[in-house]
């Protein structure tokens, strides 16, 4: 799947002119963790999130540094006081947020969301929001995805299931021989670890049409 085929396509925006308290009330009211800020122009500028608004001094935080962290410089301190004070959206919003085109892929965007640690990204074209892609829209997709259609009979069955074992399970170099009886999946191979005697498993068990599995490898240490 595509991102264009999970995105949101109904987008709450805000101004930059916005005020923080308008942006918190929008998020809020539509269960979200963060807002894209969009100019009159129509192109997205940023974006606010519950991150940037947790060291607000509505919450008594203020500027105030955290134990055992270097003392900031006056610049860091004059931005602190900014984020944490500031009535305009333009003031406290993250710019440059990470953004995604439409015809990228769930994978790019799972990957973006751990690596950056967030929880929506805006999805673009042409510098114009079309979208946001959230947590939410990849679980929808684990929901929709369907196993792998697989032709009937024990023969392709095996076939299948010999090509999930090849692929990135971390088997390679196992001698891994599979055999079907009735839909039943028959495996060997030189597993030596849990992980791995697992691993063989969850590939036999996602190809379609398989009833069981029986795993005849030695006895691994957990």
């Amino acid at each position: 799947m595509l991102v264009k085929d999970m995105m949101t396509t109904q987008v709450v925006g805000v101004s930059p002119d916005n005020s923080v308290r308008r942006a918190a009330e929008i998020m809020l009211t539509n269960h979200i963790s963060g807002v894209p800020v969009i100019d009159d122009a129509g192109d997205l500028v940023g974006i606010i999130s519950e991150g940037d608004l947790l060291r607000r001094s509505e919450l008594g935080q203020g500027a105030i540094a955290e134990l055992g962290t270097p003392l900031p410089t006056a610049d860091e301190k004059a931005s602190s006081y900014v984020k944490s004070n500031a009535w305009r959206v333009a003031d406290v919003m993250s710019r440059e947020p990470v953004v995604v085109d439409e015809d990228a892929s769930l994978g790019q965007v799972s990957r973006l969301m751990q690596e950056h640690r967030i929880k929506r990204i805006p999805v673009v074209r042409e510098g114009k929001l079309v979208g946001i892609i959230s947590r939410a829209n990849l679980l929808e997709a684990i929901i929709a995805a369907s196993q792998d259609a697989t032709a009937p009979g024990d023969e392709a069955i095996r076939r299948s299931i010999a090509i999930r074992l090849s692929e990135n399970t971390g088997l390679a170099g196992k001698g891994m021989t599979v055999t079907v009886s009735d839909g039943v999946a028959h495996l060997w191979g030189n597993v030596d670890t849990a992980e791995c005697k697992k691993a063989a498993r969850v590939a036999a068990e996602s190809v379609r049409g398989v009833r069981g599995v029986v795993e005849h490898f030695p006895a691994v240490s957990a």
